[in-house]
């Protein structure tokens, strides 16, 4: 039995996770939840799991959650507020495996606390790598702490790599294995056919659709911009090591194959399945055994084609932008996912253009690229200030 916490409960990942819990009830016990500002939603997981503690990040919903339990005889589950209070769940002793879901930099300091308490963290908050990079590595290197992704895509590499390699995540090197190339497939989200023309006019909704995945709108927006396949490379360097010559980017529109590891000899082991997060996530939560995920088994008979392309860079400025921070440093790295969080805000609440996303984040990096990152001290400090420069690029921009 693992007890488990998870941030971010509320969330496309933290759901799902959960979907695949209650499947297994002599397997996983949940000792913990957090969430940011969903009560009714939260209140809805205390009563099904009964948690011993759950942190709400916004006090003032962590009292109406509160009152909402006392008020239904729910005494025995504890609610604390804040981001301290986050980090001290992600490290509590009681705790097995933490499943790191919150998304964007917030998630960082608690899933650096799990690492540090030696948890096995299954990690679907990328920017805490694309944010700290050698920081987070060397911690976990410090650490007794075991690390799996979650990503669909960095799940699928893992799974494509050979055991020594799993066992190695952080600091293997792809030459002892043979290993020539990683192939991180994106399905070019739902603008990949339209004209670039029609780019200006993009709304939040028409980004939020995507046609194969079912994420939360950040996320989505990040895939129609392909900015999500840009921190994915990011992150997949620290995770496996690699120079960002070994990792190319292929359109696969149809999701069916998460990504694929090339050999030397010329083999090339993909991962596949239907678009579903419920399977990386009941692979690294069973890891090294299997279980049974919800997911329905992939009909080879009635499957589409397969179709591959390159990225176009042009129509993905934002990746372009993700490739060109992973080659400069950590300070472009954690300057372009604040401005992007920022960025990604302003469009979904038309503040901005769609084709403006990556006008702040270009902006941000350019600015922060040369920021010398050592400490988590400074991690934080460039995060705050690439979104108050943000904030002010948004100012000066024209969306009429």
């Amino acid at each position: 039995m693992q007890n488990l916490c998870v941030l971010g409960a509320t969330g496309s990942i933290g759901l799902s996770t959960l979907d695949v819990v209650r499947r297994h009830p002599d397997k996983y016990n949940i000792v913990s939840l957090s969430a940011h500002t969903r009560v009714d939603a939260m209140y809805d997981l205390c009563v099904e799991f009964s948690p011993k503690t759950v942190v709400m990040v916004d006090e003032y919903c962590a009292e109406q959650l509160k009152l909402k339990l006392i008020a239904q005889d729910y005494h025995h589950i504890e609610v604390l507020a804040g981001t301290q209070a986050l980090t001290d769940l992600a490290s509590c002793p009681s705790i097995d495996t933490v499943m790191a879901a919150i998304v964007g930099a917030s998630g960082l300091l608690p899933t650096l606390a799990a690492i540090k308490a030696d948890k096995r963290v299954l990690l679907a908050n990328k920017e805490s790598l694309v944010t700290s990079g050698q920081i987070f590595i060397d911690a976990l290197t410090a650490s007794k702490a075991e690390l799996l992704p979650i990503d669909s895509e960095h799940n699928a590499i893992f799974q494509s790599l050979p055991l020594g390699m799993q066992s190695k995540v952080g600091h293997g090197n792809i030459a002892d294995y043979g290993i020539s190339k990683i192939l991180l497939t994106g399905s070019g989200g739902p603008f990949r056919e339209t004209p670039l023309t029609e780019f200006d006019d993009i709304t939040p909704d028409q980004a939020c659709a995507h046609p194969n995945w079912d994420m939360g709108r950040k996320i989505s927006v990040d895939s129609a911009t392909m900015m999500n396949k840009g921190l994915e490379l990011i992150e997949a360097k620290w995770l496996f090591n690699l120079a960002v010559d070994d990792i190319q980017v292929v359109l696969h529109p149809q999701s069916t194959i998460h990504s694929m590891v090339q050999y030397v000899d010329g083999s090339v082991i993909a991962q596949m399945g239907n678009p579903d997060m419920r399977t990386p996530i009941a692979h690294a939560l069973s890891y090294p055994q299997r279980i049974e995920s919800g997911v329905q088994p992939f009909d080879f008979f009635n499957c589409k084609n397969f179709e591959f392309s390159p990225a176009d860079l042009n129509r993905y400025p934002n990746l372009k932008l993700a490739i060109d921070a992973c080659r400069q440093g950590q300070g472009a790295c954690t300057a372009l996912n604040a401005a992007n969080e920022i960025a990604v805000a302003a469009f979904l609440n038309t503040e901005i253009k769609f084709t403006e996303i990556s006008v702040v984040n270009e902006a941000v990096m350019k600015h922060f690229y040369d920021v010398e990152i050592a400490t988590i001290d400074d991690v934080i400090k460039l995060d705050s200030d690439a979104r108050t420069f943000a904030k002010n690029t948004i100012k000066t921009l024209d969306v009429t």
